[in-house]
C-alpha cells in the first residue's frame, strides 16, 4: 500500500512538471515568433550610439533648442504594414509592460505623437532625437542614426511617427534606436515613417 501511494505521488509530480514545461515552451515560442524576446546580438553595431536621455520623470525635457531639419535625402521606399488600432494598442501594451518590468533589448513596432524636438546627438554617430508620446501616455526617446538613414525632414511637434526599432529601458520611458538598416546584415533592420515616407 505504501509503495502504491509513493508511485502515485511520483506520477503526479512527473505529470505536473511535464505540464509546467509544456506551458513554458508554448510561452517562449510565442514570444520568439512575436519578437518579444531580445535578439542574440543586442549590443548594437559599430557606430551605434545610446543617446543620453535627459527627460524628467514626467517625460519633460530641459530646453535644449530644436533641430533645424533638412529635407530627406533618398528615403527608403519599402512600405511597412499599416498599423491598425488593435495592433497599436498591443504595441503600447508591450512597451508599458517592458517599462514596468525593466525589459530591454527587443524589437518593437509602434506609433506615437511628437511632443518635443531635441538637438542632434553628435557624439559618435549622429542621431536625430525627439520624444514621442504613446496612447498610454508613456514617452519614448527616438534616437535615429542619421549617418545610416536619412533625417526626417519637416518633423514638427504634434506629428505622428510610426517606428520599428529596438527598445532600451530607462527610468523615463525608454529609448527606441536601430531605426535604420544594418549594412552588415547582423541586426534586424528598423525604420521610421512620417507623412507617408519611410526612413531606413
Amino acid at each position: 500500500m505504501v509503495k502504491t501511494t509513493s508511485s502515485c505521488s511520483r506520477m503526479r509530480v512527473f505529470v505536473n512538471r511535464g505540464v509546467f514545461l509544456c506551458i513554458n515552451l508554448v510561452l517562449v515560442l510565442g514570444m520568439l515568433t512575436s519578437g518579444c524576446l531580445p535578439s542574440p546580438d543586442n549590443k548594437g553595431g559599430p557606430g551605434e550610439s545610446h543617446a543620453q536621455d535627459t527627460r524628467d520623470n514626467a517625460g519633460n525635457l530641459p530646453d535644449t533648442g530644436q533641430n533645424q531639419p533638412s529635407a530627406p535625402t533618398n528615403p527608403g521606399t519599402a512600405e511597412p504594414a499599416r498599423e491598425s488600432s488593435s495592433s497599436l494598442q498591443a504595441a503600447d501594451s508591450i512597451l508599458k509592460s517592458a517599462f514596468d518590468n525593466r525589459r530591454t533589448g527587443f524589437q518593437v513596432q509602434g506609433q506615437g505623437v511628437v511632443t518635443r524636438l531635441l538637438s542632434d546627438d553628435v557624439e559618435g554617430s549622429r542621431h536625430q532625437r525627439f520624444i514621442l508620446r504613446l496612447g498610454t501616455g508613456q514617452t519614448l526617446l527616438i534616437s535615429h542614426n542619421i549617418d545610416r538613414a536619412p533625417r526626417i525632414g519637416g518633423l514638427a511637434v504634434g506629428d505622428t511617427v510610426t517606428f520599428h526599432g529596438e527598445y532600451e529601458w530607462n527610468e523615463k520611458g525608454g529609448v527606441i534606436h536601430w531605426t535604420h538598416h544594418d549594412p552588415e546584415g547582423r541586426h534586424v533592420g528598423g525604420w521610421l515613417k512620417h507623412n507617408g515616407r519611410l526612413y531606413e
